[in-house]
């Protein structure tokens, strides 16, 4: 798996996911011709008939942007008095349900509530909390902070706090900030300046320091970061992601790894975390939705071809095999085609 992750040359110029503007290599395209209202209709008659019409559910849920979902779901309350992620969690069950209500919610929204649900119960859900915030870009994560104050009168990165300790908790609460540099020029003297302080900080040092590995890694811009993976592999002969897979260990390497894979190639990082929901005996669902859902609009087409690379097998067939039912067909709607030629 090493050298995917290897392949510096390319990444300093190549385009990146945290700039990419919704639509443009996405899976779900806005409809042509919507009408809300229409589709409403629709919906009201697929849910109340007798037995649910699953197919219309799916065909308009899978076949309108997240934007004309919101329309939908406006018209569906104008006229019922209900909203319609209510009658779906009424009429559907499952796998099926989660996924179609994911669809209905704001993609802001749905961020949150995934970060609300890894950190409700006992323990936290690392792994989700990892993924959302080495993913998204500022307005994204401030996006989400706006959702998670206006339901809980609360302010994230409070909550947060209790959850999570130490210098994971620093590095997640820096990224939680949503303040990550946002410019795109890249100074190469300060590559090489970071380059080396990670250097000194690690791989030359007994013991790590690792608050300089969180601050470059949590403030520095994503295309000033890329520079300095190059750099760091000329003053260390290694890539940043095997010292810091080396020199740390728990929720921080995985934090910092993330992070690292992400600045590379969100698609990617994103491919291999589809293939780990999937992989083995079960299948995570909830990390499937996140991702397919979440990703739908934004680099899902690039995502597929990634896990392609990485898996030689396309992400259609992997979910073909592990899903099943009216579940594993709003997947595979949202997949869009099989990359298998």
């Amino acid at each position: 798996m090493a050298s995917l992750w290897d392949d510096l040359d390319s990444i300093v110029n190549a385009p990146s996911s945290f700039t990419a503007t919704t639509g443009e290599r996405g899976t779900i395209k806005p409809k042509a011709n919507f009408d809300a209202g229409d589709d409403a209709v629709a919906l009201r008659k697929a849910i109340e008939g007798l037995g649910t019409e699953e197919k219309t559910l799916i065909d308009i849920l899978t076949r309108r942007s997240s934007a004309q979902r919101q329309l939908i779901c406006t018209a569906y309350q104008a006229a019922t008095g209900r909203t319609l992620e209510e009658d779906l969690k009424g009429d559907t069950h499952g796998d099926f349900e989660d996924l179609l209500v994911a669809l209905v919610t704001p993609p802001a929204a749905f961020d949150c509530h995934e970060v609300t649900r890894a950190m409700k119960g006992a323990g936290t859900s690392d792994s989700i909390l990892i993924e959302i915030f080495a993913s998204r870009s500022n307005q994204q994560i401030k996006a989400l902070c706006d959702v998670y104050l206006e339901e809980t009168e609360k302010k994230l990165t409070l909550d947060l706090k209790t959850e999570v300790s130490g210098q994971y908790a620093t590095a997640l609460l820096l990224l939680a900030k949503g303040k990550r540099d946002e410019s795109s020029t890249v100074d190469t003297e300060m590559a090489r300046e970071d380059a080396k302080t990670l250097y000194n900080a690690g791989e030359k040092k007994w013991g790590t320091d690792e608050t300089k590995f969180i601050d470059i890694l949590c403030h520095r811009s994503i295309p000033q970061l890329r520079q300095t993976l190059v750099e760091y592999k000329n003053i260390s002969g290694k890539s940043l992601q095997e010292s810091i897979e080396g020199e740390m260990s728990g929720e921080l390497e995985e934090l910092l790894v993330a992070i690292v894979k992400c600045v590379k190639n969100v698609p990617a990082y994103l491919a291999e975390r589809l293939y780990e929901s999937m992989k083995g005996g079960g299948t995570d669902e909830a990390t499937l939705n996140r991702i397919m859902v979440s990703r739908s609009e934004i680099d899902l087409l690039d995502i597929r071809a990634e896990f392609k690379k990485l898996y030689s097998y396309s992400l259609h067939s992997a979910i073909e095999s592990d899903c099943r039912g009216k579940y594993e067909k709003v997947l595979l709607k949202i997949c869009g085609g099989d990359d298998e030629s």
